[in-house]
Formats: structure tokens, sequence, C-alpha cells
């Protein structure tokens, strides 16, 4: 496991991202897998901007991207993540990643940073740990989760594999439902076709395409797709932030 350090400059538009690492050529790599730097953006942008209100929400947070995470760090972030909010998921991620996760160790062995525990690591835990870091509720369900994800399902294996095929491998997952799969799906294997349906989203959706009127969540899903295509993981978060931070 590698410690890699970032560093933004510039504006966000034309800005520099600096890359420190005793291993440069993975954390590069890394970096670029992470933050999806390959992805077209000017592509994207003319794929989503389909109407006024998309178009706004482009302009106002331009260079916002999509990130791809480890699968396994994303399904028990987003079991975690359900009728929670922001500050909480840290707490509860960073008590598990204290107690749990891996040394990072420099050159002379000490210890210098811990990397996120894999269901394995995560194993000898109880129902009880997980409420001691502030799971909650959602402590059996991770409990669960680590058995399953650590004896019955490798999720590095569901790379690759189509959209709908994946989604409904993730729902075998103990706490995943529809909404967290497609989080899981976007997030952790850059599955951009993955439209998650949140409060937000479905308001968005609803106020600005339907007048306010009330959709069911297999509605929006097929709205998505007709009007944003494969980019709609893209539209996806635009959407989350115009409903979120402008209460349009």
């Amino acid at each position: 496991m590698t410690l890699i350090n970032l560093m933004h400059s510039g504006s966000l538009e034309n800005g520099n991202l600096h890359v420190v690492s005793a291993h440069m050529g993975l954390a590069s790599a890394e970096v670029r897998k992470r933050f999806r730097l390959k992805d077209d953006m000017k592509t994207v942008y003319k794929r989503i901007a389909t109407d006024d209100s998309m178009r706004n929400s482009i302009n106002e947070y331009r260079g916002m991207r999509l990130t791809v995470n480890d699968p396994w760090e994303t399904t028990l972030v987003f079991i975690i993540s359900q009728f929670n909010n922001v500050k909480r998921i840290r707490l509860i991620t960073k008590n598990l990643v204290q107690k749990f996760g891996v040394d990072i160790t420099d050159a002379r062995g000490n210890v210098i940073a811990k990397g996120f525990p894999h269901s394995s690591d995560l194993m000898k835990a109880t129902v009880q740990d997980f409420m001691q870091a502030g799971a909650g509720f959602r402590a059996k369900y991770i409990k669960e989760a680590v058995e399953y994800c650590t004896n019955n399902i490798d999720l590095n294996r569901l790379q690759g594999m189509k959209y709908e095929e994946l989604k409904e491998k993730l729902m075998t997952i103990s706490g995943v439902g529809e909404k967290v799969a497609d989080c899981i799906a976007l997030m952790g294997y850059g599955e951009l076709e993955a439209f998650p349906i949140d409060v937000h989203v479905k308001r968005a959706v609803e106020k600005l395409y339907f007048k306010g009127r009330k959709r069911s969540i297999k509605q929006i899903q097929e709205f998505a797709e007709l009007q944003w295509g494969k980019y709609r993981g893209y539209a996806q978060q635009y959407l989350f932030y115009l409903d979120k931070l402008k209460n349009i």
C-alpha cells in the first residue's frame, strides 16, 4: 500500500495537480484512474447539456468530476451512508480505519498512515465493534456485508460486467438496495450508466422535467436513460448539487 500526496494549484479550468509519492509511476496511474482524468469532459458536457437547467448547473460546477474508488471501500461507505449525513459518515469511516486499517509505513518502518481495511481485515470485528464506531443500526448490515464479501463474492472480479448484471450482483449484498447499488456501480466501478436516485435527485428531476409531479424510481431511471444516455451518471452529479446547494 502506497501513500500518495496531492496538491492542486491554479484555476479549475487550467490548474495543475501535483503528485508526490515514493512510487511515482504507481501513484500517477492511480490518480488518473481515481479522478477519471482520461474522461473527455467536452464530450460529456455536450451530451448532458440537454436543457437550460443542466447547462446552468454545468456552468456553476464546471470541472466537477466523478471519482472511481476501490469497490469494497465504496460498498462499505455507501452502506454507512444510508439515512446519514456527511459529518457522521466521515466520523464512522475514520473510526473504522483507525481501529482496523492496514498500517502504511515509511522506509524506516514507521507507521505514517492507515489504509482502508479490506473486508477480510474486518472479519474478527463484531456487531458491537461497529456500534462503537458509531454505525448504529447499520452495524448489522456492515457485519453481514463483511462476511459475504469475504466468503461469497470477489468484488474486484465484477469489473467489466454489464451495468444491469453488475447492479443485480451488488444487490445480493446485505444492506445494498437499488440506490446504494447504483452508487457503488458509479463510484466503485466507473459505470456511467448508473443513475443513483436519492431525495435530491428525485426532487430535481420531478421539479425540472415533470412540473413537480411525482414520479416513481423506475420512471425517473427510464427518463434519465433517454435524456442523458450513457453519460447519465455525470448528469446525476450535476443534478444532485443543483438541488442540494442551490435549492432549486
